[in-house]
């Protein structure tokens, strides 16, 4: 079943404390917008469309750098109005199609939540996830004696919420409620309109106060797993008047042969983070038989490597590159080459390292016939 989703992303969250609205703030490594898209993204969503204010479109770009599939609308006054705005901008998408609203504030959204919602909107005209309220309650009302409230057939409401889109745009065109609605839910409701509950989950927390950031970094710890990948590239040498090695090109009387720029740097670290993801080699990518890749640059397959960890959730945490030769001397470029790699990777230059070795003139690199690399990466990725 295809999907698209609307996320919720103009609020200014000042119950966060000073600074950055809530979805931008940093969450594990990355935005807390990030992970939701990230996670929809995984989970297949045709069309993710970011509701956000004319000020945050900027930010859009850098902080969902390297993921496709998604596009910035401006909301309104209102969430009510943002959400709206939101269904108009799928107006390229099947109006029966179910549209998942999810607010951005909560990060945690995982592939099984997404399923049980779509289970559950076969039947309903909506579907929101929810979790049984298990506290006790009480109700203390200003001047007035504290009371114990029943719990019974009390649920915590969450996002993403699922309808179809031509549900949910009528039942907002229906809305004549004198205040705000506090969710999809409540609009559908409304108008006669059945929804059912889904399996809420408890990592779906509303990031709203301060001290929820600090929770939040403990789970973001907890539902990643980190993953090694390991890459090895080697090429012979041949007439030239330079070489390409980790993006840079170095002036040297000969060349590294192959069918692409035979960058071997690039190679075994593209090789690395394919290997991280279980995403096959290079060659499964861009085959060296294909004539299009002939003199390709080979910054273009580390890019594509490192977007197929994105599309997954993951984050690339650090890369290693040993080059491994006689000649060209790697130390005078040592340094721009840990610049190009952090550039195209989008990383701080600490987490990249680039080193080089000889084989005291043994083999065939010590032989002068040709030039290897091997990379390690570490990548994170949802569990």
């Amino acid at each position: 079943m295809t999907f698209s989703v609307v996320i919720v992303a103009a609020g200014s969250g000042t119950r966060a404390g000073p600074g950055q609205a809530k979805q931008w703030r940093p969450l594990g490594g990355k935005p807390v917008l990030r992970w939701s898209v990230e996670a929809f993204l995984a989970a297949g969503a045709a069309k993710i469309v970011i509701v956000t204010t004319p000020g945050g479109a900027q930010a859009l770009n850098g902080t969902l750098a390297g993921l496709d599939g998604w596009q910035g609308t401006t909301g309104g006054a209102t969430r009510a109005l943002s959400v709206q705005s939101g269904l108009k901008a799928l107006s390229e998408r099947p109006l029966d199609e179910p549209v998942l609203v999810h607010d951005a504030a909560r990060p945690f959204v995982t592939q099984r939540t997404i399923e049980g919602l779509l289970d559950t909107l076969s039947d309903s005209d909506g579907a929101i996830p929810a979790l049984p309220v298990a506290d006790t309650l009480k109700r203390a009302g200003s001047g007035e004696p504290l009371v114990t409230t029943s719990r019974d057939n009390l649920w915590r409401a969450q996002t993403p919420q699922a309808f179809r889109r031509d549900v949910l745009i009528a039942a907002y065109a229906a809305w004549t409620g004198d205040q705000e609605p506090t969710d999809d839910a409540q609009v559908v409701e409304a108008t006669g309109g059945q929804v059912a509950l889904a399996p809420g989950d408890p990592l779906l927390m509303k990031l709203t106060y301060p001290e929820d950031f600090a929770m939040a970094e403990r789970l973001a710890g907890a539902a990643r797993i980190t993953r090694i990948g390991q890459g090895f590239d080697a090429h012979r040498w041949g007439p030239g008047e330079s070489v390409w090695l980790c993006g840079v090109e170095i002036a040297h009387d000969e060349t590294l042969i192959g069918h692409s720029d035979a960058d071997a740097g690039l190679h075994a670290l593209t090789d690395a983070l394919l290997g991280a993801i279980g995403e096959g080699d290079i060659g499964d990518h861009f085959p060296p038989t294909d004539p299009q890749w002939k003199g390709a640059a080979s910054d273009k397959f580390l890019i594509h490597a490192a977007d197929l960890v994105r599309a997954r959730g993951g984050l690339i945490v650090n890369v290693d590159v040993t080059l491994i030769c006689e000649r060209p001397k790697i130390k005078p470029h040592r340094a721009a080459m840990r610049e190009r790699l952090a550039q195209i990777l989008a990383l701080p230059l600490d987490r990249v390292s680039v080193k080089a070795t000889t084989t005291e003139k043994m083999g065939f690199t010590g032989r002068g016939e040709g030039l290897a690399a091997q990379a390690v990466v570490a990548v994170e990725t949802p569990a």
